[in-house]
């Protein structure tokens, strides 16, 4: 049996179940969107970190012009570091052959409740068809882990989550519901989904587009919905930490 788990916040995901299982990283708005397209525009590796302090440690502790720092604190570029966190700030040519040292308020933390899971994947509209067909290809169990927001459910992360679970389910490949979050998550993700309006305003009335509404990043929300941009699948390296 092939079974998919839900953690609708990062503190429900259960480390004891782990590793058995892959992990995939929802921040949709926008730690996993912008990891993706970072990734898929030629950046060498993405290292998440905690804090400011430690991806700035990562750019000085490497060779000149190899690293530079990318991220966010309350949604604005962090003093000192290079980028902030709009997959728009990391084309080809800024992005191509470098290390980003990266730290987002939601997302890296995120990441971090993950480790210890057989593979950490990350995961957004951006790469959804790419992500649900490594998970067949690869997988027998898998953890949603969606980010929220500052501690609380936020409806874009929920939506993919569902996305996902909707789209393995119809494979009739043998996938499996496993509790109640991952249910809640296709029930919201089919409710919201039955009209493209209806899907858009579920996204654009979440608490992450809301927040990044009122800072003007309305372009990255847009982007944000686009489904299945990159075929790529972000990999996460426990050996090399990025």
């Amino acid at each position: 049996m092939k079974t998919i788990s839900t953690a609708l916040l990062p503190q429900f995901i259960d480390p004891v179940v782990l590793p058995e299982t892959a992990a995939v990283v929802i921040d949709v708005l926008r730690a996993s969107t912008t990891i993706t397209t970072a990734l898929a525009h030629g950046a060498a590796a993405v290292a998440p970190c905690l804090t400011p302090e430690e991806a700035l440690a990562w750019k000085d502790q490497s060779p000149k012009g190899t690293v530079f720092t990318g991220g966010e604190r309350k949604g604005q570029l962090i003093p000192g570091f290079d980028c902030d966190n709009s997959p728009f700030s990391y084309p080809e040519d800024v992005v191509r052959g470098k290390t980003i040292a990266f730290t987002t308020t939601n997302g890296t933390r995120t990441l971090h409740h993950c480790l210890g899971a057989r593979e950490v994947l990350i995961g957004a509209f951006v790469n959804r068809a790419a992500l649900v067909d490594h998970l067949e290809k690869c997988h027998s169990s898998v953890v949603l882990a969606c980010a929220g927001t500052n501690d609380q459910l936020s409806g874009e992360d929920i939506l993919f989550a569902g996305a996902a679970i909707d789209d393995l389910l119809g494979l009739q490949s043998g996938w499996q519901i496993a509790d109640v979050q991952t249910q809640m998550a296709l029930d919201f993700f089919r409710a919201r989904n039955s009209t493209p309006e209806s899907f858009r305003g579920a996204f654009v009335e979440s608490r992450g587009a809301q927040n990044l509404t009122r800072l003007g990043y309305l372009r990255d929300i847009e982007r944000a919905m686009e489904n299945s941009l990159y075929p790529f699948v972000p990999v996460y390296d426990p050996e090399s930490k990025r």
